[in-house]
């Protein structure tokens, strides 16, 4: 295929958008292959904003300003094209483009949106030809299918391959962004892509409504706000009527003074018959205030706004809005990179752009390949924490990304309101009550033979089983899933002691642990254990430092295992000391391939100076990247040390040692927290599943 190419070039064909789900799906390809990657775009607007720059830039970490990543604004290119000065907009747009380059080993360059000169097709596809030759870009063609028949995507598709190629581009790959559904893609020299229509990518929220009517918010939490906007109905009949149009995320645009409707609409939603986004009261009418007290009562959760303008003009005006994928709703990113994830293969593309992959690993690179193996080999996870706000939205982004299938624990009543009030999709994620689940019984009798010689009963065992991190472990020892995650509410002892009592360690291993993946700004490293074991003794050590490099090994990090101590090779004494000692002369025994070094000091662990200093010839001093510490103490306080003096990200704790994968989650995790430990334990239980 040709030389290394250092950048792909994404064009439209056609005016139309679309572009942002192809180049947030190339940007996430290239951040798994490369420790940094750029963002360009030739032309933007007049005051140099650009919303794809902006979210390409907040979430791939670009420390370059917005203000490099762009050649000329239109309205500059317009008047040097109008002046005769062709060439100089071009040698100014490539000039600007290598400052980028020489900063970044990948970038995704984003063409023109069909504005430039006189906004002709040919002429647009002409000049971001000539820039992707000039950049030396491989280029892949997109074509926006919003609206049109599968017969006019198909032949823009093909019309643009071959024009790109006559213009002397170097096409890699075509793609249709929001396609009707079935749809036959022409057949072209390189792979063609079809994207279907993803509502909830292209849906503006019930905010950017508010913004764009500027409505006044009634009621409404940043929660409710964030709700997306699938579809419009005008209340203007009686209740009956209003009910039967009703349908889900629906906005109700009605009159302010219809408190019939209002109430209707609000009691429709609690009820679970339909799951509205909101509703607009217009003519700048407010409600009747009993109304309003009713609907609160009812905790609908649904945002109430008011707008001057009449039905009609608020649905023209609301029609027009168009929401995009931005950092601000990430509901909104995730969807689109799920849906581009599902309709592309994202191996055979990665193949095709060919950039040289880094050789380190950075955080985004690590946090990507997560999810791309999870992917790979899916696996059912359980979440016992079904209700909690942040495992819903999780689920929703790990459905949406096929990162893993989800069973959630929970009453299916209150997981259905929670849903409905948060506005998420579950899919077809599983909802099981462990109370009536049939599983109970047959989980009681395996628990209560488990733990018989403790003088655990069938009685007993059955209410033992309903608790919820019980009856999730029990699904995983029975195969009706291949790992859990828990610890959102529950403290560590409620998620562990269950693994613990019914799953227990892997033969050979002493000791169940933990490590913490922590995420620096320019590299990952493991630390073990932080979590659940608090003074080890030198064989429980030993089995930690070799479960940890294995862990490194499993997840793409080179194990260079350093054994912590306050002291370097033999330059102090104590017990302390000794016990390090003994464990690293363990782990040699026991692992003669792994590169360990020990009793060593964090500073000479990971500062090749210091090393130089303290054991010039070492293979691990300088150079660590698993690092053990000989007691719990030592190890939580410095991983919360480096974790909020450094800015690192600290993903875990994830469990090692156990016969099967059960991981654990900070009260504190985020919902990318979440996500990126069930990819840790898909990948756990898939790597199992293949020994």
């Amino acid at each position: 295929m040709g030389a290394v190419a250092r950048s792909v070039y994404l064009t439209g064909v056609g005016s139309g958008g679309g572009k942002s789900t192809v180049a947030l799906g190339l940007a996430e390809l290239l951040s798994r292959q490369v420790e940094r990657i750029g963002a360009f775009r030739p032309l933007v607007t007049g005051d140099g904003t650009d919303p794809i720059l902006a979210l390409l830039t907040e979430r791939y970490r670009m420390d370059l300003p917005v203000d490099e990543l762009y050649g000329a604004t239109y309205a500059e290119a317009s008047a040097l094209v109008a002046d005769g000065r062709r060439e100089e907009l071009i040698s100014r747009i490539v000039t600007r483009y290598r400052e980028v380059e020489r900063r970044c080993p990948a970038i995704v360059v984003v063409g023109s949106d069909f504005a430039y000169g006189d906004g002709t097709g040919p002429r647009e596809l002409a000049f971001n030809a000539r820039l992707a030759t000039e950049f030396s870009s491989v280029v892949v063609p997109v074509v926006d299918g919003f609206g049109q028949t599968p017969e006019t995507i198909a032949a823009a598709l093909r019309g643009a391959y071959h024009d790109l190629v006559d213009l002397g581009a170097t096409v890699i790959a075509g793609l249709a962004n929001r396609v009707p559904e079935p749809m036959t893609l022409p057949e072209l020299p390189v792979p063609a892509y079809a994207i279907p229509e993803v509502p909830t990518v292209s849906a503006p929220t019930v905010a950017e409504v508010a913004a764009a009517l500027r409505g006044t918010v009634l009621t409404g939490d940043e929660t409710a706000l964030d709700r997306d906007v699938l579809d419009y109905v005008v209340g203007a009949a009686h209740v009956p009527t209003l009910l039967d149009h009703l349908t889900d995320g629906a906005l109700v645009i009605t009159p302010g003074d219809r408190a019939d409707l209002l109430v209707a609409a609000g009691a429709a939603h609690v009820a679970g018959q339909v799951s509205l986004a909101g509703l607009v009261l217009t003519l700048g009418e407010q409600p009747d205030p009993r109304a309003m007290r009713l609907v609160e009562r009812m905790n609908t959760g649904l945002p109430v706004l008011s707008v001057p303008s009449d039905s009609y003009d608020t649905v023209s005006a609301s029609s027009r809005i168009e929401g995009r994928p931005s950092t601000a709703n990430p509901r909104k990113v995730e969807a689109a990179l799920g849906a581009f994830e599902r309709c592309v293969d994202t191996d055979d593309l990665a193949r095709r752009l060919r950039v040289s992959r880094s050789a380190r690993v950075t955080p985004l690179m690590f946090e990507n390949d997560l999810i791309d193996r999870a992917r790979a080999q899916r696996r059912r996870l359980v979440l016992p924490e079904g209700a909690d706000e942040r495992i819903l939205r999780a689920t929703e982004v790990l459905l949406r990304r096929s990162v893993a299938e989800i069973t959630l624990l929970g009453r299916p009543d209150e997981i259905a309101r929670r849903t409905r009030e948060l506005g998420v999709d579950l899919g077809d994620a599983q909802v099981v009550d462990p109370a009536t689940s049939p599983w109970r019984d047959e989980f009681a009798q395996a628990y209560a033979q488990l733990r018989a010689h403790r003088g655990v009963t069938v009685e007993l065992a059955h209410d033992i089983v309903a608790q919820p991190n019980y009856f999730g472990t029990m699904m995983v020892q029975t195969g009706h899933a291949d790992g859990m995650v828990s610890g959102a509410t529950h403290t560590t002892a409620a998620t562990i002691r269950p693994a613990f009592e019914i799953i227990r360690t892997v033969p050979g291993v002493s000791v169940a642990s933990s490590v913490f993946f922590m995420l620096l700004a320019d590299r990952v490293l493991v630390y073990g254990d932080c979590a659940v074991n608090p003074d080890p003794d030198a064989d429980q050590l030993a089995d930690i430092a070799i479960s940890s490099a294995d862990t490194a090994a499993r997840f793409g990090i080179e194990p260079r295992v350093a054994m912590l101590s306050y002291s370097t090779g033999s330059s102090g004494a104590g017990a302390d000391v000794e016990k390090v000692a003994a464990a690293t002369k363990l782990v040699r025994e026991r692992r003669p391939d792994l590169l360990v070094e020990g009793p060593i000091q964090y500073d000479a662990a990971i500062d090749p100076q210091v090393a130089a200093t303290k054991l010039p010839d070492s293979p691990v001093a300088g150079r660590a990247t698993v690092f053990i510490f000989p007691d719990l103490n030592t190890g939580n306080n410095t991983y919360k040390a480096v974790q909020r003096s450094a800015g690192a990200v600290a993903v875990g704790p994830v469990m090692q040692g156990l016969r099967r994968p059960v991981n654990d989650l900070s009260r504190g995790a985020t919902v990318p927290d979440i996500v990126n430990t069930v990819a840790i334990t898909a990948i756990q239980a898939a790597a199992e599943a293949s020994e």
